[in-house]
């Protein structure tokens, strides 16, 4: 497979993930509407509750992903999710609806696990970074374009037809995976699936102080992320009065993770992946705390909260695009299962994080300002802990140490 091409199914892998997430987003008050949920805060655990199946079942894959190889792995989950995506289209209750979501979820944690592995098998370093920011700009065109895409489907459907979507898609890159993928995982680097090399896998992850630290930071800089996923349609229809051009103003904002996964991809060999992602996360506080103040001050208007959230999702998509490479550059020999175990942390606590927040809404924007203000703090003083107060600098000092080649 080109490089193009690898780059694209990765990012095709990713997208599953982000459809099932962003395109029900218009769609969630016919959904609730439908299956008689009692208020606009409990419509958010349709996110939650396929969150939290997603984080869950990355525990699992990671070790199977180690033993197995990583195509086997990477189909099983595929199919799950194509199942119960389905599942979600002919659900006739919230809690049948909910059941499904959960299952989509542990299906598509494959996907966020074996996509970031595969990357992990054939890259290092800034290299890996450079490819993970290629994937980024195709995956994230994804939550771009996904509500869009779900407001065209209620356009000429009814809301069973956007989990049907998902569905097909899963389906197409199954039968891509299948196809073109070829299997990754040196026949060297087999873990055997038995207490002793699994549990001392999941240690060697778990006592990383790097791999550890830069989790708790993504950690907590995703929290942020997913309190606006939560509450977007509440914030932009309830609160700023722009139902008819939501998903136009949601795809702008989106638009600033694919321009920074663009930049880093071009700037992240030269600069090193903790430069970049030090320095953007201090813009991401200062957009952050600047966005609570113009809340507080009761001056948010539609233009203010879009222009904010710009500019914090520009230095999101600099910030995870290399948090991610730099929490899995030590753990190379074991990238299922640190894969695995990122993944449960960063989405799990992420999404509990982000439901909390979005739980907070009160008809302002105040809490959401507030939530991104203070978990982007709470994950620069993880990156000072882990760092020993040394920030903006390059790794161990060269880019052959941080890394740079090709496995």
């Amino acid at each position: 497979m080109g490089f193009g091409q690898f780059v694209a199914l990765i990012a095709a892998m990713m997208a599953t993930n982000a459809l099932a997430i962003d395109s029900m987003l218009p769609a969630m008050p016919q959904i609730g509407d439908a299956l008689g949920v009692a208020t606009d805060n409990e419509r958010q655990w349709i996110l939650t509750a396929y969150l939290l199946g997603f984080g869950a079942a990355q525990i699992v894959y990671g070790s199977l992903a180690d033993r197995f190889g990583r195509k086997p792995v990477l189909l099983v989950g595929l199919a799950i999710y194509v199942v119960f995506a389905a599942a979600c289209a002919f659900a006739t209750s919230f809690e049948m609806l909910l059941t499904a979501r959960v299952l989509c979820g542990v299906g598509a944690a494959a996907t966020r696990v074996l996509s970031v592995s595969i990357v992990r098998d054939c890259y290092s370093g800034r290299q890996m970074a450079r490819v993970m920011s290629l994937s980024f700009i195709v995956f994230l065109g994804v939550p771009i374009i996904a509500p869009s895409v779900g407001q065209a489907i209620l356009l000429v459907a009814p809301w069973p037809w956007v989990f049907g979507v998902l569905s097909i898609f899963g389906l197409a890159v199954i039968v891509w995976s299948a196809i073109k993928l070829p299997e990754t995982l040196h026949p060297e680097d087999r873990v055997p699936l038995t207490p002793g090399p699994v549990l001392a896998a999941f240690k060697e992850c778990l006592t990383n102080r790097v791999a550890v630290g830069y989790t708790i930071a993504a950690t907590l800089v995703l929290g942020g992320l997913f309190g606006f996923l939560n509450s977007a349609q509440q914030v932009f229809v309830d609160v700023l009065g722009a139902g008819k051009t939501f998903t136009l103003i949601f795809a702008a904002i989106a638009g600033g993770i694919a321009v920074s996964s663009l930049i880093n991809a071009r700037i992240v060999d030269k600069l090193g992946m903790r430069l970049v992602s030090h320095t953007a996360l201090v813009g991401y506080i200062a957009f952050a705390v600047v966005h609570a103040l113009v809340a507080l001050s009761g001056h948010e208007t539609l233009w203010t909260f879009s222009l904010l959230q710009a500019g914090m999702m520009f230095c999101f998509g600099l910030v995870m695009s290399n948090f991610g490479s730099i929490a899995m550059e030590p753990l190379g020999h074991l990238a299922g299962t640190a894969a695995s175990v990122q993944g449960f942390i960063t989405t799990i606590g992420g999404a509990l994080f982000g439901f909390w927040i979005g739980q907070l809404f009160d008809g302002t924007t105040v809490p959401l300002t507030l939530g991104f203000a203070g978990f982007g703090i709470a994950g620069l003083l993880a990156v000072l802990a882990t760092e020993k107060g040394r920030m903006f600098h390059a790794g161990a000092g060269s880019a052959a140490v941080e890394g740079t080649g090709v496995h």
